[in-house]
């Protein structure tokens, strides 16, 4: 049977990451993240529900995430779920989590919130699969892109002029 595993978050982070690093050397971090939900009840009235997400984000990913997001920031997170399960006291516990794999910082340039207030149209990405027993793993993947900002228009190639119309 086949199988799909991708989350897709945006909220606000409910606390300052901080940044460490696994044995390997490669960085991680984890944050909160709050996701409101806005709906109408059985009577018609409007209830919003708040879920705590819990994110761990890897490599460069992390690094970035440290420096430019504070608490009540706000984040667009995509991943996959993973469920950590421990034993502590002889008791077994369990706890879902999402896996950050890209990272997009939402707000304007100079936006409030985070630590330096830089925001942007800004995509931040790890490698594809990261987690404590694939700590080993080298980031050589990392890399971010400029998102465009508003509505960039159709693409166009070489030099042409800006006024010439292409048809294609």
């Amino acid at each position: 049977m086949a199988s799909y595993n991708r989350v897709v978050l945006m909220g606000n982070v409910t606390r300052d990451p901080e940044l460490r690093y696994v044995p390997s050397g490669m960085a991680v971090t984890d944050l909160g993240l709050a996701v409101n939900d806005r709906r109408k009840n059985a009577t018609g009235e409007w209830v919003e529900e708040t879920t705590f997400v819990d994110v761990t984000l890897w490599g460069r990913t992390a690094e970035v995430a440290c420096e430019y997001l504070g608490k009540g920031s706000p984040a667009f997170i995509e991943g996959r779920l993973k469920l950590d399960t421990w034993e502590k006291d002889g008791k077994k516990n369990s706890r879902l989590k999402v896996v950050g794999e890209k990272l997009q910082l939402i707000g304007s340039k100079g936006g409030g919130g985070g630590p330096s207030g830089a925001r942007g149209g800004k995509s931040f990405s790890s490698p594809p699969a990261h987690d404590e027993s694939e700590a080993g793993f080298g980031g050589g993947g990392d890399y971010y892109e400029e998102a465009p900002a508003g509505n960039p228009g159709p693409a166009r190639s070489g030099g042409a002029p800006a006024g010439d119309d292409i048809p294609f």
